[in-house]
């Protein structure tokens, strides 16, 4: 099991560097259809600053709420990714096929915008659920998983 790092400066740095990552990690997520990036590769860099939170801090500390909650996310991003695939069928189009997105009061670049967005806001969330529990499920030895997540079949 990961246990919380003791060196003051490394728990010092942690709070300083995590919130900066993940504002790095949106700020590629909501960019990234202008230039290098996207869902993507702004979903492993949220990952990566949450994994990083649970190495320095412990999976139980205050610090890490927000790994922890994201677990429960699995199959979000999922649901909108097909949420706007969804809208776009109604509208008559393709599965997504942006200029029928049904969003009132939205000119077509505004749709071509707004559900790429969401499209690559639908990939950033699984693609961190999936790193951090990839992270989690690594850092637990057999002896030591909860008797809740053992399932017999």
């Amino acid at each position: 099991m990961i246990r919380p790092h003791d060196s003051a400066i490394v728990r010092t740095l942690g709070h300083i560097v995590i919130p900066i990552a993940q504002l790095f990690g949106i700020y590629v997520l909501v960019f990234g259809q202008h230039g290098p990036g996207g869902g993507f590769v702004g979903g492993v860099i949220i990952a990566a600053s949450m994994i990083l939170g649970i190495l320095i801090f412990g999976i139980d500390s205050p610090d890490s709420v927000l790994a922890r909650k994201i677990l429960h996310g699995d199959g979000l991003g999922l649901l909108i990714f097909a949420g706007v695939g969804g809208l776009c069928l109604i509208g008559g189009g393709q599965f997504l096929n942006y200029s029928y997105l049904q969003i009132p009061s939205l000119d077509e670049a505004s749709q071509h915008y707004v559900g790429i967005l969401l499209t690559q806001i639908g990939v950033a969330v699984d693609v961190a659920v999936t790193g951090v529990s990839i992270a989690v499920s690594l850092s637990f030895e057999e002896d030591e998983i909860p008797n809740d997540e053992v399932t017999n079949v």
